[in-house]
């Protein structure tokens, strides 16, 4: 099975360089890329950029390019606090987009760059606890005030790239898993990570380990 792996944030692709520092780095037109072997797996790494724009055009490159069986973004996410824990692990099954303004007509939000991702292939029980559920993305972190709005539209998290990821692989039929570590939570009025980079990058770390150490369980898991 070819897999290719997709990291977006800086903070993210930093991380993963730190656990694995004999990784042998090259580039990609989209930023720094290497290989990994994790297990039995002969993983193809790439640092594809924070944003709805570059998780597009990484996403596409990399089907045109490396043709993969699997494609896996592993990352973080900001979580509603009260829906989800500092630390959970979120295997996204629907993404949606909340930062487009159009103003001369009702939008449905839901309707608009919507994911579903087809997880079929995952079967049940999972090899690691795994909160289930749909990722509300932006080229923003999650404004305090929009969080009683994506609760409504049934979001548990947000993050930057998901939304654009799951739609390019859906409209290429790639098979896609995503599983983003919740690194900082979020509610109504504050988010305890924002003025505090400190905070995001150590717990970062520790996601971006996690998510690997566990990788190769979720990916013997796939039938």
């Amino acid at each position: 099975m070819k897999v290719v792996v997709i990291i977006s944030a800086i903070a993210e692709w930093n991380a993963v360089k730190e656990v694995y520092p004999s990784l042998q780095i090259g580039r990609s037109p989209y930023g720094e890329l290497s290989s990994l072997k994790l297990g039995k797996y002969d993983l193809t790494l790439y640092h594809g950029g924070w944003g709805k724009i570059a998780s597009a055009g990484i996403m596409q490159y990399v089907i045109d390019h490396d043709c993969p069986d699997l494609i896996v973004n592993l990352g973080t996410c900001g979580g509603f606090e009260g829906l989800v824990n500092q630390g959970d692990i979120v295997l996204v099954d629907r993404t949606i987009v909340y930062d487009i303004v159009e103003l001369m007509g009702a939008l449905d939000i839901n309707s608009c760059y919507a994911s579903s991702l087809d997880l079929s292939w995952l079967p049940l029980p999972y090899p690691h606890p795994a909160r289930r559920g749909l990722i509300a993305s932006a080229d923003s972190d999650l404004p305090p005030d929009k969080i009683p709005f994506l609760k409504e539209q049934g979001a548990i998290v947000g993050d930057w790239e998901s939304a654009a990821l799951a739609w390019v692989a859906g409209k290429n039929g790639a098979r896609l898993l995503i599983l983003r570590g919740v690194s900082d939570l979020v509610n109504e009025k504050e988010g305890e990570a924002y003025d505090n980079l400190q905070l995001f990058e150590e717990r970062t770390k520790e996601i971006m380990r996690k998510l690997f150490e566990q990788l190769p369980d979720w990916l013997d898991a796939i039938k």
